[in-house]
């Protein structure tokens, strides 16, 4: 199985975590410290290692930032987390806030406190660092970036980094040459009138280099970076030990492969040179920025060049997606049969979420398609579990579908040629005329929206 039930956080640990924390930041002089829910690459999912504030506070969602100060500690959160933030974590220690409204750089700034706030500049990027940045200044308080994530000095058996096998994506999928697709990315580096770009989301390393991985949960990603100069052959910070033979010799002929411990020496080189270097302010990390800035180089913000260009489907592309979602319908169906052939209370949310998989898993074989992945932990809610946004069912959470309830399933897979995402409301038992028209008024505002004709060019 791809999910796993298990209860992963325990509110209890968060006191005492917390505590060694506040003794790095009296060690250092600091009045607080900044723990995103992000790694290097700023992408949604992170590996173990970095699933800091999981670690720190015990919330496990998506989206988040804690801000330890020495007396209290504030968690961050969005709408969709409100609830799972108040069971995962200690209200004695922690009191959430809305990562929507009052994100850190408002409430900092809305504070009136002179603060000095530590953060680690690999974990932030350069639009956040600036905003935050400005939000302390304007209260006379400092923004300081740490040479070592305070968190990791105090996490005892921190996990290793994630060395997961890389695969070559074959050009039938892909569409496209990923020779082509990196002489397309020079040539909009030098549009942007910069020397070189430093690519940080694996997502659009993964597409240029027409690679798959899998560093993290549900999304088929190889961690690492890369620079694609202007002229000459581009470089790849990714570890060998992730690169089976043929992989390898395949990237060699398309960059020179370099370890990840190189990044920060090779882009002060360029900085060094004088080179303009091209960094994403939304995505790239603010460390990158210092090193350029201080080795003497100039910084040229703009929007990663492989951002739009991927999310334009190429007629491969396309077709894959089809085809993925074609054989996952194909289970999906199998799959309701299934529950409505259940009786009320005879099955439970978990039992369900395992027969999708399953079910999932046994067609796509059929096909000789594997699934390679859930493309998310499925999401299913039977009754007052449905209407919790996010919910993950674990073993104490369960609940069977009962006779006169809702039950939620929001699921997708991971297939090599697409990736699928699917909900359904289904009735257990015979729905009421309530469950009916509320149900109805959903379908038909969905029919409603799928089948309107928006004027060219709006968003």
């Amino acid at each position: 199985m791809f999910q796993s039930f298990e209860v992963v956080s325990n509110p209890a640990t968060g006191a005492p975590r917390v505590a060694k924390l506040r003794a790095e930041l009296e060690a250092l002089g600091l009045d607080g410290f900044l723990v995103p829910r992000a790694d290097e690459h700023q992408g949604e999912y992170v590996p173990p290692r970095a699933q800091r504030l999981a670690w720190l506070t015990g919330f496990t969602g998506s989206a988040g930032v804690v801000l330890v100060l020495k007396n209290k500690a504030h968690l961050f959160v969005d709408g969709r987390y409100t609830l799972q933030a108040a069971e995962q974590t200690d209200p004695a220690v922690f009191t959430v806030e809305s990562l929507v409204e009052t994100p850190p750089p408002v409430w900092l700034r809305n504070s009136g406190r002179k603060l000095t706030i530590g953060f680690d500049p690999w974990l932030h990027t350069i639009a956040e660092t600036k905003a935050l940045r400005e939000a302390l200044e304007a209260n006379g308080g400092t923004l300081v970036a740490v040479e070592h994530n305070l968190v990791d000095l105090v996490w005892e058996n921190q996990p290793a980094p994630p060395l997961e096998a890389v695969t070559i994506q074959p050009e039938k999928y892909a569409g496209k040459l990923a020779s082509d697709k990196l002489k397309e990315l020079a040539e909009a580096v030098e549009k942007a009138k910069a020397d070189a770009t430093v690519l940080t989301d694996p997502s659009s390393i993964a597409w240029a280099f027409n690679i798959r991985g899998n560093d993290v949960s549900n999304t088929p990603l190889p961690l690492s970076f890369a620079i694609i100069p202007v002229s000459g052959e581009p470089l790849l910070f990714i570890d060998k030990r992730k690169l089976p033979i043929e992989t390898e010799a395949y990237l060699t002929q398309l960059s020179t492969l370099r370890p990840p411990s190189a990044l920060e020496a090779d882009v002060a080189s360029l900085g060094a040179q004088g080179k303009a270097v091209m960094l994403d302010p939304a995505l790239a990390a603010e460390k990158l920025r210092l090193v350029v800035d201080h080795a003497g180089g100039r910084i040229v913000e703009g929007t990663d060049p492989a951002r739009l260009p991927r999310a334009l489907k190429n007629a491969a592309e396309l077709a894959g997606a089809r085809k993925a979602h074609e054989r996952d319908g194909i289970a999906m169906v199998s799959f309701l049969a299934w529950v409505d052939a259940q009786a009320p209370g005879t099955i439970d949310e978990i039992d369900a979420a395992k027969k999708l998989e399953e079910t999932r898993r046994s067609v796509a074989e059929g096909f000789q398609m594997p699934l390679e992945n859930l493309s998310f932990d499925s999401i299913s809610g039977a009754g007052p579990n449905g209407a919790f946004a996010h919910y993950r069912v674990n073993t104490q959470s369960n609940r069977t579908l009962q006779d006169g309830e809702l039950y939620l399933i929001d699921s997708g897979g991971q297939y090599r040629d697409g990736t699928t995402d699917i909900t359904r409301t289904l009735p257990v038992g015979k729905p009421t005329e309530d469950m009916k028209r509320k149900f109805t008024l959903v379908l038909k505002g969905v029919i409603a929206i799928t089948t309107a004709r928006f004027p060219k060019g709006t968003r």
